[in-house]
């Protein structure tokens, strides 16, 4: 019997790829089960930009053929994968949320595109993102808006938005997202996920931030990661085993690791010293979001045997510098050569963003802020060896806005929702956020786990005991079940 849509929600990632290589299910109903998936949702949360419906068969059909012919496939082998749309694949369009790129084909795939591919990865489509990935919301110019599953009128978060969306509705059991200032941790956050920005140099980047031919791709070359959002993160080490190690294409990339990312899940953290902080000591939170991560934080202490404090690393709202590296990583006179044609098919926060009189002095004063930040928080998990926070500062917030005007009764700008993530992008650490608990009205809450430098095992590990104390991959949204699937 072929294996139904409904069938392929309930398993991992893992567990495909085992079942595949074991001939007990083709690739190819596989393949079948997800796109019959995305097409049941599609009409709801608008996740996929460019389906890949002919692309997935095909390659589905080859590895049954290889498999066939007594071949040993890939760890990956029939996993069906959704590539976040500001990821390279030259097998399809990559719009990036653009109407300039509106019919973009690059020319080579990125780096992690190959990786996953010559293991056996399925892609089924490219996911939505809001243009250029210059937002954690997830709206732009040329495609539907991607909803969250949880509540159709709210954002799933940016910009890893479809890839979130996807998973969130067992699409496929994991996705390709990217994360400049938090863009594979909110969107985990606000759809109930899993989502790992492995320590900057991990996975390498490429064409993507590296190619200096295209204006907005080109961007964000000392702040982008790329990871996995997933259901689990058994799954999310799977993926990460693929996609990390060198790559003499991104100057930034790390030696292959000395851990194996899948061992890395083994152990407990009893002793270990924890920090956590709610608010930095300066952002507004929801109490909604402090109430469950309080409850999630206790059971690093009272069932893992860590030691917990409250304590912040003590520094001032890094924001200003942080969009400041943004505008430093971005080709600006390729971009600002758009306005007079384009600015109107534009993202108005984008043309904004553009038409800001930057100068040498702000992008001087942000790599001296982001300097005093790192030596900060250096010398602050000097003292511990995780940090804790609440992955955003809100449970959620209707689509077509940039960000909530009030948290927790006070006035903020459209960006001050994501006190938490930015600065982990700033020093490169390893964060990932995890499913906390739920609000009363029903909506994911996320906690982020946040290492020393380069200590992702740590990260990994600490996510899997958190995940096995309180398990989430059973939880679905309505809307799944509702549809019967």
């Amino acid at each position: 019997m072929a294996l139904t849509a409904r069938e392929l929600r309930d398993l991992s990632a893992g567990q495909i790829a085992e079942q595949v290589k074991a001939r007990e299910i083709s690739a190819r109903e596989v393949v079948e089960a997800a796109l019959a998936r995305m097409d049941a949702f599609e009409p709801h949360i608008h996740a996929y930009c460019t389906p890949g419906h002919d692309l997935a068969r095909a390659s589905a059909s080859a590895l049954d053929k290889r498999i066939a012919k007594g071949e040993t496939p890939g760890p990956l082998a029939g996993v069906p994968i959704g590539i976040k749309d500001l990821v390279a694949t030259k097998d399809l369009t990559t719009a990036m949320g653009s109407a300039i790129y509106r019919d973009f084909r690059p020319e080579e795939d990125d780096i992690v595109v190959e990786r996953l591919k010559a293991d056996d990865a399925l892609i089924i489509g490219k996911t939505n993102v809001p243009e250029f990935g210059y937002s954690g919301a997830g709206h732009n110019p040329v495609f539907e808006t991607s909803r969250n599953p949880w509540n159709l009128a709210l954002t799933p978060g940016g910009s890893s938005s479809g890839s979130a969306a996807s998973v969130a509705c067992g699409v496929t059991p994991f996705a390709i997202g990217t994360d400049g200032g938090g863009s594979v941790r909110i969107p985990a956050a606000l759809c109930g996920l899993y989502g790992m920005k492995a320590s900057m140099g991990r996975v390498p980047l490429y064409p993507g931030c590296r190619d200096e031919r295209y204006p907005g791709i080109s961007s964000w070359e000392s702040l982008e990661h790329i990871g996995p959002i997933s259901r689990s993160v058994s799954d999310a080490a799977l993926m990460l085993a693929t996609i990390a190690g060198p790559d003499m294409r991104d100057r930034h990339s790390l030696p292959k690791a000395d851990f194996d990312w899948r061992g890395a899940l083994e152990g407990d953290l009893h002793g270990l010293r924890v920090a956590y902080s709610e608010d930095w000591g300066y952002a507004a939170v929801e109490p909604a979001v402090r109430e469950v991560c309080r409850n999630a934080v206790k059971t690093f202490e009272q069932d893992f045997g860590c030691i917990v404090e409250e304590a912040s690393p003590g520094w001032e709202d890094p924001l200003l510098a942080f969009w400041s590296l943004v505008a430093a990583d971005s080709d600006l006179s390729g971009m600002r050569a758009w306005l007079p044609a384009h600015a109107h098919e534009m993202s108005p926060h984008l043309v904004d963003f553009l038409m800001r009189p930057w100068t040498a002095q702000d992008l001087t004063d942000a790599n001296m802020a982001r300097q005093a930040l790192c030596n900060k928080m250096a010398r602050f998990m000097s003292r511990y060896d995780l940090l804790l926070t609440p992955t955003i500062a809100v449970a959620g917030f209707p689509v077509h806005m940039q960000g909530p005007e009030v948290i927790d009764g006070r006035m903020v700008s459209s960006a001050h929702w994501l006190p938490f993530t930015f600065p982990m992008n700033m020093t490169g650490q390893p964060a990932a956020s995890v499913p906390a608990g739920f609000t009363a009205d029903g909506l994911p809450v996320g906690l982020q786990i946040v290492g020393r430098h380069l200590d992702d095992p740590l990260v990994l590990r600490a996510s899997r005991c958190f995940e096995q104390a309180r398990p989430w991959s059973d939880a679905w949204p309505d809307l799944v079940r509702d549809e019967g699937l």
